[in-house]
């Protein structure tokens, strides 16, 4: 064991990135995570956090620039916690997270000599995602160049993103490169009536105050947008909201549809427990591939939409559909998957928790003029509980698809896939630890990954989408 010691200064050269995107280096083979430390770099690091098997650090001097190092384009890098990557070549941030799936595959997974290909790029690295969400606060997140300025600045409202870390404190943003440069003009504008309204940001403290949330979404190919506004109840919401509406309307004509959610709960979601379609249909429709979606306030859909149309294509390709077969979709959400492929197959059937989603997905087979999806609304623990019980109402599925949440899939449901035996398996997953668990109980027996994609869906992040095909094996 390394006698590091707490506050004690080191001075490393950063090996690679880890899962998370925090740098690693070593003393003495003892393992250090640095933050916001680079591949390349040689650093001076304080020990912030001392564990038996590894210590945390942060970077107090860089001795070395990384080879790969770039400036970051954003004025907010460093503050806020979201594009941790921005100053990181983007080669090697894709080159990053391809080791970085190895490594969580193999260490994690107990996997070896596996076919990983290089991370397929984002087709645009700035202003890639159709949604974002801002948070209201009444304590504003200060930057050094603020502080530093000593400018009078309302410390009681700010419209922005959280700092790492501190969730009640707000990051003022007044640009943002992930979204739409338009997105950055209205932020600007609800911030400004937000701020003259009388109204106060909710708190998580007492549970006062009015403005909670902003959320945009957009579409990258029919050009429109929504304007979610989430708020806490109040006498005179609705008369401000249209005030707000109307002002946005004027300024901005390009907004499509403007949609007003009251939050009655304590906690901080951007879900209401009612909705009003102040302007517009309340949805906004987007295109994957020739594929419509409708997109309402609450919907889920792929954030990064050029980046996931590549993927599911990846899944028609990949999954070697014909028209004699019948798909499970597991996890099927708003039927993203489900349409995409469902010309090519005799019948999809997708399994989704949430009610809401089954609706979406059968308003986007009808948009599409699809008539061989079925949706199953359940928990698959209990959806899945009978196999023969599904194949004697669907059929028995040819290829299974499975798209979870970060937690992955529920430990019964490795046993319950395989006594389907399909002859594919294509795991999408937005957390590589959870899928080398998963893939570990898939691969017991019977199943073998013949693929591993990384695709990188959030440019600039630690974070890594991975497709894998595993392919039944025939003794």
């Amino acid at each position: 064991m390394s006698k590091l010691n707490k506050r004690e200064i080191v001075e490393v050269e950063i090996e690679s990135l880890a899962f998370g995107g925090k740098g690693v280096a070593h003393v003495n083979g003892f393992t250090i995570f640095i933050e916001h430390g680079l591949p390349g770099q040689k650093v001076k690091a304080t020990i912030t956090r001392k564990k038996q098997n590894y210590a945390e650090a942060r970077v107090i001097e860089t001795i070395n620039h990384s080879p790969a190092e770039v400036p970051a384009r954003c004025q907010y890098f460093g503050t806020c916690g979201g594009c941790l990557l921005q100053n990181l070549k983007y080669d090697n941030q894709l080159a990053q997270k391809r080791c970085q799936v190895i490594d969580t595959l193999e260490h994690l997974g107990g996997f070896s000599n596996l076919n990983i290909f290089p991370t397929i790029p984002s087709p645009e690295i700035f202003y890639y995602r159709n949604k974002m969400e801002y948070s209201f606060s009444n304590r504003r997140w200060l930057t050094t160049e603020e502080i530093q300025s000593r400018q009078l600045i309302d410390k009681e409202f700010a419209l922005g993103l959280h700092i790492s870390g501190t969730p009640e404190k707000i990051l003022d943003i007044e640009q943002c490169y992930l979204l739409s440069e338009r997105s950055n003009q209205i932020i600007n504008a609800v911030r400004e009536f937000a701020a003259k309204s009388k109204l106060q940001p909710y708190t998580i403290h007492d549970h006062t105050g009015f403005w909670r949330f902003l959320m945009i979404r957009e579409s990258k190919h029919l050009d429109e947008m929504m304007i979610n506004l989430i708020t806490a109840d109040h006498p005179n919401g609705n008369s401000i909201i249209q005030s707000l509406a109307r002002e946005l309307r004027q300024q901005f004509p390009f907004i499509t549809t403007i949609v007003h959610n009251i939050n009655r709960k304590k906690a901080q979601v951007a879900f209401g427990d009612e909705e009003y379609v102040i302007f517009g249909y309340g949805y906004i429709e987007e295109l994957l591939g020739s594929c419509k979606y409708r997109i309402s306030a609450n919907s889920f859909f792929q954030t990064n939409t050029l980046q996931a149309e590549k993927m599911y294509q990846l899944i028609s390709d990949w999954g070697q559909f014909r028209k004699d077969q019948v798909i499970y979709d597991l996890y099927s959400g708003t039927g993203g998957i489900a349409i995409f492929i469902a010309n090519q197959v005799k019948q999809v059937v997708g399994f989704e928790l949430l009610p809401q989603s089954i609706h979406d997905a059968s308003i986007n087979c009808e948009i599409n003029a699809i008539d061989n999806c079925r949706f199953i609304q359940g928990d698959l623990k209990e959806s899945l509980k009978n196999p023969n019980e599904l194949v004697n109402k669907f059929g028995k599925p040819s290829v299974i698809i499975l798209d979870p949440p970060r937690s992955g899939l529920h430990p019964k449901l490795p046993d319950r896939i395989q006594q389907f035996e399909p002859e594919r398996i294509i795991y999408v997953s937005c957390n590589p630890a959870t899928l080398a668990r998963d893939l570990s109980l898939l691969c017991r027996s019977d199943f073998n990954p013949i693929i591993v994609q990384p695709v990188d869906m959030f440019p600039h992040t630690a974070h890594c989408e991975v497709v894998v095909v595993l392919e039944k094996i025939y003794q």
